[in-house]
């Protein structure tokens, strides 16, 4: 393992041109539960399961059970970035990480002071009306409760991507041209089995492809460095 972050610190500090394109296992460490995994949000129990609750639908089905569901689980104010974050941070103030492309929903690149991120499935601290589209933090969304109303009389809803929503087209026609362009793509902390956002990878052109992850992903095969562990450790390290 050691050997392995040896080469991965050699390959960031030879590389002018890094984009970081990260999953759940990013946020994990900062004690944000991800989805999936055996403890994760899907696999506990609920009244609906997590997966409607978090769809289109239901947002505007049952409203106010979307919102207690939100309030309780996405609420990620409280908490901190941790070292991934901060490293992604330093090495964009340095000028070779050129940008951050995140699955995650809670804003901790931003709070370690991260400027290029894109946020494919949006974020928790952007709420807008869906009736004038004025907007609304998350301060306000979390201290309220029930269903939260503008002033205009319109619903709030988050900034976030719902199932059967598609993504934001310019988030991700501006995530496709940062791959397509960089020399080397790192990838940490998602399994890569969530579409379309793990088809990003087929757009990387670089010279080296690092996959960072506690377990296994359809991509190791195609990689030039593989590292099973966590971020924190890795990240640490450089």
């Amino acid at each position: 393992m050691d050997e392995k972050i040896e080469k991965f610190k050699k390959i960031v500090n030879m590389s002018n041109n890094i984009v970081f394109f990260g999953g759940a296992g990013v946020s994990t460490e900062s004690g944000i539960p991800d989805f999936r995994s055996k403890d994760g949000l899907y696999n506990q129990r609920y009244k609906f399961p997590p997966e409607e609750i978090l769809s289109h639908h239901f947002f505007y089905e049952n409203t106010e059970e979307f919102f207690k569901f939100y309030r309780d689980k996405m609420n990620s104010l409280k908490f901190k970035p941790n070292v991934t974050h901060l490293k992604l941070a330093e090495l964009e103030k340095q000028e070779k990480l050129k940008a951050v492309v995140t699955q995650n929903i809670d804003g901790l690149h931003q709070k370690a002071s991260s400027k290029v991120v894109y946020e494919l499935h949006g974020s928790v601290l952007r709420n807008y009306c869906t009736k004038c589209h004025k907007f609304y933090d998350a301060d306000f969304i979390f201290n309220s409760t029930g269903v939260p109303y503008c002033s205009c009389g319109g619903i709030i809803k988050p900034d976030v991507v719902l199932y059967e929503e598609p993504l934001d087209e310019e988030i991700y026609t501006n995530s496709i041209n940062v791959i397509s362009n960089c020399d080397t793509l790192i990838i940490g902390g998602t399994s890569l089995t969530v579409y379309p956002a793990s088809g990003l990878i087929r757009y990387f052109n670089g010279k080296n492809l690092i996959l960072i992850n506690k377990s296994t992903t359809p991509f190791d095969n195609i990689a030039n460095l593989v590292i099973n562990d966590s971020l924190g450790k890795v990240f640490s390290n450089i």
